[in-house]
């Protein structure tokens, strides 16, 4: 199977694009701070799911621990911006939901993984 067949990993480049729209309006005093830790933990973020999906099952395990890890550290960077106001409501429900589902989708691989 192809890396980037895989959903999560689709979700994931979707999240990104959709991230990087809103490049431009996030205020300048926020865009070079919290902005752009939330981009770089987004990019470990697939990073991690494109390595995993080439793993054997016994190293999935770890990396997509990590992976969660760096998932949950997202959200909190995510919401800080809509706390400092860096970003409005309605965007930030938008990343809030794509980063939600994409933690399911996570979590279900996880636990296959543990299951089997």
């Amino acid at each position: 199977m192809n890396e980037f067949d895989i959903p999560i990993f689709k979700k994931s480049y979707d999240l990104h694009k959709t991230f990087h729209e809103y490049h431009r309006l996030i205020p300048k005093q926020d865009r070079f701070t919290t902005y752009e830790r939330a981009e770089g933990v987004l990019l470990d973020v697939m990073s991690g799911i494109f390595k995993a999906s080439g793993q054997s099952k016994k190293e999935k395990v770890p990396t997509l621990e990590k992976v969660s890890v760096d998932l949950n550290l997202l959200r909190v960077l995510v919401r800080l911006m809509k706390d400092v106001k860096a970003l409005d409501n309605k965007r930030y429900t938008v990343l809030q939901g794509e980063i939600d589902e994409i933690g399911r989708m996570l979590g279900g691989w996880i636990r296959s993984l543990k299951t089997d």
